[in-house]
C-alpha cells in the first residue's frame, strides 16, 4: 500500500523503476512526446518523474507501463496470485453450506472480505492539505500531447459520481479537456456507468467529483470491468489488502479517497446542453474526432503539500495502457469462468488490437459449435461487448504466442466455413463502423473440428494473415489490404491496422475461399461512408527535433528516436 503518488514514485525509484527529469520539459507536446520513446521500449521502459514543468508540481507518466510496475502497484508478485486468491474466494462465496458448522467456518472469510470495504477518514485528509477555493485548474501541468488535440486534457482522472436512484458509488476514467480554468469536458461513452447515472438526474445540478493520484492500485480499479454496482473501492481494497480510506469533498455530496493528490469538485449542469469535446489522439493510435459530450463546473480543487500529477500517454501501440490490459485479462478471466463460461481456459488481447479489435481465447472443446458458443458468449461479457474479432483456439494452443495461434488458424480453419460474422456495440472510438457505437463483428473458429463440424480438411493456405496492397493478391486464409503509404511486411502494425480500419460485414468477401479484408481508409461519400476519417496521433517535426536536440541533456539515457518517424512520410503521402 502507497500513501500517495511521491510514495509510488520514491518506491519504484528504489527498485530502479524511475528515472528522474530535472530539466524544464514543457507539459505541452514535450513530455508526451518523451514518454512516447520510452513506454515502447523493450518491457515497457521506465516510469518518468518530470520534476520542473514550469508549475508547482511534478508529472509522473508510464508509471503502470510494464508488468513490474504493474505488480508493485497491485501489491502482488504474480497476476496468477491475484487470480488464485480471486477464484478461492469466489469458490467459498458460491459454495452451499447446508449445516451450522459449515456456515460457521465461512465467518473468517466474511470477516476477512469485510475489512476490504471502504471506511470513512477521521481527521484532515491528506488530499484536502491545501485548499484552492477559486479553482484554477491551468495552475496544474495538464498535458497537451498531440498536435491536433483540442486542448489539453486530463488523462488518469478518477471520475466519482453517485446514482440518483440507488445511491451506488461509481468511479470511472474519462478524459477531462480543460475549456477554462473552472470549466471542462466529461468524455463518458453512453454505455458508461457515470453516463447514465447522469442520465437520471432530476435535480439541476449532478455532483461529480475526480481524484487524481493516491495509491497507485485506485488507479487500476477505475479501469476495471466491474458488473454494475460493484464499488471499485471494495476492488481496490481486495487487491491491496486493507480498505479504502474515504473523506468527504468540501463543495460537493461525494466521497473520495483521504490519501490522493488532488481532488477536483464540481458539478454538471444537467438544463445546460452538451458542448464540442475533442480531437483527442486517443489509445486507438487514431484521432478521436469532435463531438458533444457534458460540461463539468469546478468548485474546488484541493490537493496534497507534496502533491504529484498523473498523466497517460495513449496513442499508437504498444503504450502505457497495454500493462493494463494485461492485468485485466488475467484478474477477470476466473469471473468469467464461474459465471458464464468454465470452458474459458484463457483469454488474450494482443496489444495491437488496443483492447477491442482483437481478443483470442482458449477453450476445453466437447462437443460440436462450442467454440461458436463461446465466442458468443464473451460478446455478452461486459466489456467484451465491444470486440470486433474473436479468434477460438483448443487448450493445446499458447495464445500469447501469436505464431501458435496463426498455426492453428493454417490446420483448422476454414474462412467460408468457421467464420461467422455478427452485429452489436462498438467502442464510440471505433472510426470504422458504418455509424457511431454500431458496427459489425466477426468470430474465427480455429478449433480442432469434430465430425459433425466437417471435420478435418485440406488447408487452402499456409500463411494465416497476409498484408498486401492489391486487391487481388490470395496467399493468405485472411488477406489485409492496407493502403498503399503503410508497410505490408510488418506484422504488427499489419494487425493494427487491419482491426483499426475495417469492418467485418461491410468489408469483407470471399476470393476463392479466403478473405479479403478491405483494411484501407474510407473516403466519406463514397460507397455508403458517411462518417470523417481520423488521422494518426503522431508527434509534429518540430517537437521531434527539439526533443532531439535536448535529449542528452535529459539524462535518460541512450538516444531513442521518434516513433512518430515511422509514420510521417505516410501521413504526409494520405494528406496529399
Amino acid at each position: 500500500m502507497y500513501k500517495s503518488l511521491k510514495d509510488f514514485a520514491e518506491f519504484l525509484e528504489s527498485k530502479g523503476e524511475l528515472i528522474r527529469i530535472t530539466e524544464y520539459v514543457d507539459p505541452v507536446f514535450e513530455i508526451a512526446e518523451i514518454t512516447d520513446r520510452i513506454s515502447k521500449e523493450p518491457n515497457g521502459g521506465k516510469a518518468l518523474l518530470f520534476e520542473n514543468t514550469g508549475t508547482p508540481y511534478p508529472v509522473l507518466t508510464n508509471m503502470l507501463g510494464s508488468e513490474r510496475r504493474i505488480l508493485y502497484a497491485l501489491n502482488s508478485d504474480s497476476f496468477e496470485d491475484i487470480s488464485n486468491s480471486m477464484r478461492e474466494l469466489l469458490k467459498e462465496v458460491t459454495k452451499q453450506r447446508g449445516s451450522l458448522q459449515e456456515k460457521l467456518m465461512a465467518l473468517p472469510l466474511l470477516g476477512k472480505a469485510a475489512s476490504w470495504l471502504p471506511k470513512k477518514h477521521k481527521g484532515i485528509a491528506p488530499c484536502q492539505e491545501v485548499i484552492l477555493d477559486r479553482p484554477d485548474i491551468d495552475r496544474l501541468p495538464v498535458l497537451k500531447c498531440w498536435p491536433e488535440d483540442g486542448g489539453k486534457f486530463i488523462t488518469l482522472p478518477l471520475v466519482h459520481t453517485k446514482d440518483p436512484v440507488t445511491g451506488n458509488r461509481n468511479v470511472g476514467m474519462y478524459r477531462m479537456q480543460i475549456f477554462a480554468k473552472d470549466e471542462t469536458g466529461m468524455h463518458w461513452h453512453r454505455h458508461k456507468t457515470g453516463a447514465r447515472q447522469f442520465s437520471k438526474c432530476k435535480e439541476d445540478r449532478f455532483p461529480v467529483a475526480v481524484a487524481l493520484g493516491g495509491d497507485p492500485v485506485y488507479t487500476y480499479a477505475a479501469t476495471a470491468p466491474l458488473p454494475e454496482g460493484i464499488d471499485e473501492y471494495i476492488l481496490a481494497g481486495f487487491l491491496r489488502k486493507r480498505a479504502v480510506s474515504l473523506t468527504e469533498c468540501l463543495t460537493q455530496p461525494l466521497m473520495v479517497p483521504a490519501d490522493c493528490d488532488f481532488i477536483i469538485e464540481g458539478y454538471i449542469d444537467s438544463n445546460e446542453q452538451p458542448v464540442v469535446e475533442g480531437p483527442f489522439g486517443d489509445h486507438t493510435g487514431f484521432y478521436s474526432l469532435e463531438d458533444l459530450y457534458p460540461k463539468m463546473h469546478i468548485t474546488c480543487i484541493t490537493h496534497r503539500k507534496d502533491a504529484v500529477y498523473p498523466a497517460t500517454i495513449v496513442g499508437i501501440p504498444p503504450q502505457e495502457d497495454k500493462y493494463i490490459a494485461i492485468a485485466t485479462e488475467k484478474i477477470f478471466l476466473t469471473p468469467i469462468q464461474f459465471t458464464m463460461i468454465p470452458e474459458l481456459l484463457d483469454l488474450h488481447l494482443p496489444e495491437e488490437g488496443i483492447g477491442h479489435n482483437i481478443a483470442i481465447a482458449k477453450i476445453e472443446k466437447s462437443y460440436p459449435g462450442q467454440g461458436i458458443k463461446v465466442g458468443h458468449a464473451l460478446w455478452g461479457a461486459g466489456q467484451m461487448m465491444f470486440c470486433k474479432t474473436i479468434i477460438v483456439t483448443d487448450e493445446d494452443i499458447d495464445i500469447r504466442d501469436f505464431s501458435q495461434v496463426e498455426k492453428a488458424i493454417v490446420k483448422n480453419y476454414l474462412p467460408q466455413r468457421d467464420t461467422h460474422f455478427s452485429r452489436g456495440p462498438m467502442d464510440v472510438l471505433d472510426h470504422t463502423s458504418p455509424v457511431c457505437g454500431y458496427g459489425g463483428k466477426m468470430l474465427i473458429d480455429a478449433t480442432i473440428k469434430l465430425p459433425e463440424e466437417g471435420g478435418k480438411h485440406t488447408p487452402l493456405s499456409d500463411i494465416a494473415f497476409h498484408f498486401t496492397h492489391s486487391e487481388t493478391e490470395t496467399k493468405g486464409l485472411i488477406n489485409v489490404i492496407l493502403d498503399s503509404w503503410e508497410n505490408t511486411k510488418e506484422r504488427y502494425s499489419g494487425l493494427w491496422l487491419w482491426g483499426s480500419n475495417w469492418d467485418p460485414v461491410r468489408d469483407t468477401e470471399f476470393i476463392d475461399g479466403k478473405i479479403i479484408s478491405d483494411s484501407r481508409r474510407k473516403y466519406r461519400g463514397k460507397d455508403g461512408f458517411t462518417r470523417e476519417w481520423p488521422k494518426k496521433a503522431l508527434s509534429s517535426e518540430e517537437t521531434i527535433s527539439a526533443i532531439d536536440k535536448r535529449w542528452e541533456k535529459l539524462g535518460i539515457g541512450p538516444f531513442i528516436s521518434s516513433p512518430s518517424l515511422k509514420f510521417l512520410p505516410g501521413q504526409k503521402e494520405q494528406e496529399q
